[in-house]
């Protein structure tokens, strides 16, 4: 069964970000630390240049992946 790319996308924001929106938790990276802050800013642009980049396919590799190493 393949997953959407809208799907992927908030499974993956669930693996990473567990419950917070993910720029939720760029902002109380900064408040933490400034220099944090900016490299979890960068981070996140990131994660979502891949999610536009990378094919349905791909991604959901990336999520069964990360899926079983939480179980483990």
């Amino acid at each position: 069964m393949s997953i959407s790319k809208p799907e992927i996308k908030q499974l993956l924001e669930r693996v990473i970000f567990e419950e917070t929106h993910p720029e939720d938790w760029v902002e109380d990276v900064w408040a933490l630390s400034a220099m944090h802050g900016d490299s979890g800013a960068k981070l996140l642009d990131v994660f979502y240049a891949l999610i536009e980049c990378c094919s349905e396919e791909q991604l959901e590799n990336l999520l069964h992946t990360l899926y079983q190493k939480q179980l483990k």
